[in-house]
């Protein structure tokens, strides 16, 4: 039996599930997988970003239960310290939560205009003004990352929670062929095939369940 179980919603349109999941396996921790019903309102909320709070993921461990992303990625930090979730130098340490941060509370234009959609690919997609700024906010976070910790991860040798919350961000920047720096373009094809994210994408494309209001054709 697991020790831990981590709660979830779609694998093909979540991106807070898989940052979840990924923060998971990068601890090493077992867990198994439950899914959230889609046809719970507060799910369906957070599929379709009406939803200020989300409920998923959400990590049980023992007596402890967590759902909050940052929140569950310093949680395995304290119980799984050799896993490297954060640096181990202190400045590099707050430099990480400091664009974790940043992710976790920001980028809602890139979030509305791009959602996470593993199955589908967009060669000529016509990126707007406020993602754009998002955009290049991202790739200057990720330049920066690599030139001072040396890559190819963002805080060095080995993925850290700031790689498990940027995840998502590239597998958008997939899907909707975004053009990218060399330097991240390098870093989002290095995280596509990040052994965990194509787990999860092999599973996210045979899902068989659509979400009507998000499987659109742009």
């Amino acid at each position: 039996m697991a020790e831990a179980s981590l709660t979830i919603s779609s694998k093909n349109y979540s991106s807070w599930s898989l940052r979840g999941f990924l923060l998971c396996r990068i601890a090493g921790l077992d867990f198994e997988e439950r899914i959230a019903s889609w046809d719970d309102p507060a799910t369906r909320a957070e599929l379709l970003l009406l939803s200020p709070s989300f409920l998923v993921p959400c990590l049980e461990h023992g007596q402890v239960k967590v759902w909050d992303t940052l929140a569950i990625g310093e949680y395995l930090h304290e119980i799984k310290p050799g896993a490297g979730l954060l640096p181990t130098d202190q400045a590099a340490r707050a430099h990480c939560r400091a664009v974790c941060g940043e992710m976790h509370s920001g980028f809602a234009n890139l979030r509305s205009a791009l959602p996470m959609n593993l199955k589908v690919r967009h060669e000529s997609f016509k990126v707007w003004g406020g993602a754009q700024a998002d955009i290049e906010r991202v790739a200057t976070i990720w330049r920066e990352c690599l030139q001072k910790y040396g890559g190819p991860y963002l805080f060095g040798a080995a993925p850290t929670m700031a790689d498990a919350m940027y995840a998502p961000v590239c597998t958008r920047f997939a899907t909707y062929n975004v053009k990218l720096d060399e330097a991240s373009a390098g870093y989002r094809d290095l995280m596509l095939r990040f052994p965990a994210l194509m787990e999860w994408t092999a599973a996210a494309k045979a899902e068989p369940e659509e979400v009507e209001e998000l499987d659109v054709e742009f």
